[in-house]
């Protein structure tokens, strides 16, 4: 279980996270999505200890890790696949973290499999593999003390079609095993397949949260007018939040008669409006950061 209740974290000036709260739950894979400088990386580190939140408190299992029994055991963490010492091989890595661990030797072998790097590839130094083996053997690092909660920052960065998969159907064992994923993205696809749960989090706070059934049923509005212009402008007077399409159209947060009232009080007419057909978690995450986007930088650090 992972608690995040009402955390803040301020530097100087700089709001980083405002009041984000969030859970997940064992047996679930949690998606946490936001776009560059939104405040992901800095949630993740308070989670792990790693910072102290200026207000607020993040758990896990019911404690802040820092107070956990062995927490590496606990809590399997990936949060910088180049974070590995380069002149050693992906065997010595592992090794030394289940020495240090007090985990048997085995283990390295198994996990070596697992993730696809043993035989020739783990007597490699760390400093040849490519990001795609980094991430593996991060992986594999972070599972090494069987631990019950995996936190994950971008681990299918540099994986290939196939390691995407590999790494999906790993995750998803672990959950289903009664595991707890938290797993933060830019790989959207990836995470509309694999989440259960989603947290969306933009300008450092959480703009949605829920399971990815109820939140991507929330598609939206899909619009087109004669005048996209004019369109444009009614959108703006009412209030509405939008996003443009390639298209010509406009997805709309709003529903078809908020949409279909403005149009008509400002004499707008409309080509089509409806809901949205595969509306899926790009267009979603789209149109709740767009507010972000229109206004430009807020102070907010990654």
């Amino acid at each position: 279980m992972i608690t995040v209740e009402h955390i803040s974290k301020r530097y100087g000036g700089t709001t980083a996270v405002a009041d984000v709260s969030f859970a997940c739950t064992p047996g679930t894979v949690t998606g946490f999505l936001g776009p560059n400088g939104a405040g992901k990386s800095t949630t993740l580190r308070i989670l792990c200890g790693l910072a102290r939140p200026t207000t607020g408190q993040a758990t896990i299992l019911g404690r802040p890790y820092r107070d956990l029994d062995q927490p590496a055991r606990r809590v399997g963490v990936l949060l910088d696949a180049s974070a590995q010492h380069r002149g050693r091989s992906g065997r010595e890595v592992l090794t030394l973290a289940a020495d240090t661990l007090g985990v048997p030797r085995e283990r390295v072998g198994q996990l070596l499999g697992l993730v696809d790097l043993d035989g020739r590839a783990a007597r490699r130094r760390v400093g040849e593999y490519s990001l795609g083996m980094r991430q593996r053997l991060g992986l594999a690092h972070a599972l090494i003390g069987d631990p019950e909660i995996l936190i994950l920052d971008e681990p299918a960065n540099g994986l290939d079609p196939a390691g995407i998969h590999w790494m999906r159907d790993l995750l998803g064992d672990f959950a289903r095993r009664g595991g707890t994923v938290l797993l933060s993205s830019h790989l959207l696809h990836e995470v509309e397949v694999i989440a259960d749960e989603l947290v969306i989090i933009s300008g450092g706070r959480v703009v949605a949260q829920g399971s990815a059934g109820e939140l991507l049923a929330e598609g939206g509005i899909s619009v087109r007018a004669l005048d996209a212009v004019a369109l444009l402008a009614c959108l703006r007077s009412a209030g509405l939040r939008y996003q443009d399409r390639a298209d010509g159209s406009f997805r709309v947060d709003g529903t078809a008669e908020d949409v279909g009232r403005a149009a008509a009080r400002d004499g707008v007419v409309l080509l089509e409006l409806r809901q949205p057909e595969g509306a899926g978690l790009e267009d979603l995450f789209l149109a709740l950061t767009a507010a972000q986007s229109a206004t430009g930088p807020n102070g907010v650090a990654a």
